[in-house]
């Protein structure tokens, strides 16, 4: 059972650390412009940043819990809204992007780069923080107070994610790129189907469950 929190932690980032992003951009520079190695610098701090900032959300996220437990129209505008960015995101038309134009400023200091774009992204705080509260309304109750190996785990998950994911990014961003016109189109549609089942999820749980 204590291993859902592992398992919740890692399917939770790696969803939120599918889009495009700064992270991801630089990671995607970096790997073309020198190689893995050097984008694994910008991943791993990256990931601590993500760990940091799904602490700070799970510490504020009691008062936000309560909130939804009084308030069901929120949940209810939560599903629909992760319906509609999935809707959104899956036919989303591509756009030219050029990656050069995400060059970091802190060249030579690839840690530093990644933990900065990391840490620095107010959207993944938000996100952190509707996880949490779809978590604990569906029983997989987390709080600052659980046991520790929980905690330990649930951010082991998310340090694992963003790091994986990232890692997946820098591995395959040649690859895509030469079988595809626009790598964030097909990034979009798969999250894009990942948030519209959630939501589906969500909506079911509402009214059928």
């Amino acid at each position: 059972m204590i291993a859902l929190f592992l398992l919740a932690g890692l399917f939770a980032t790696v969803i939120g650390a599918l889009p495009l992003g700064a992270s991801n951009i630089a990671v995607i520079n970096t790997t073309l412009k020198e190689n893995i190695p050097q984008a694994l610098k910008i991943a791993t701090t990256a990931a601590l940043a993500e760990v940091l900032l799904s602490f700070y959300a799970l510490y504020y996220n009691m008062a936000v819990k309560e909130f939804l437990d009084t308030n069901q129209w929120l949940q209810i505008l939560i599903a629909a809204l992760l319906l509609l960015v999935g809707i959104f995101l899956f036919f989303k038309s591509k756009r030219k992007k050029d990656l050069k134009d995400s060059k970091s400023r802190f060249k030579n200091s690839k840690y530093l780069t990644g933990f900065v774009l990391g840490l620095f992204n107010p959207p993944v705080l938000v996100y952190w923080i509707v996880v949490f509260g779809i978590l604990n309304s569906n029983e997989l109750m987390l709080s600052i107070n659980s046991p520790i190996p929980a905690l330990l785990l649930f951010f082991l998950g998310v340090y694992l994610g963003k790091l994986g994911t990232l890692y997946m990014f820098s591995k395959f961003s040649v690859v895509i790129k030469e079988r595809f016109t626009n790598v964030s189109l097909v990034v979009n549609k798969l999250t894009g189907s990942l948030l519209f089942t959630v939501g589906l999820f969500q909506f079911a749980k509402l009214y059928f469950i």
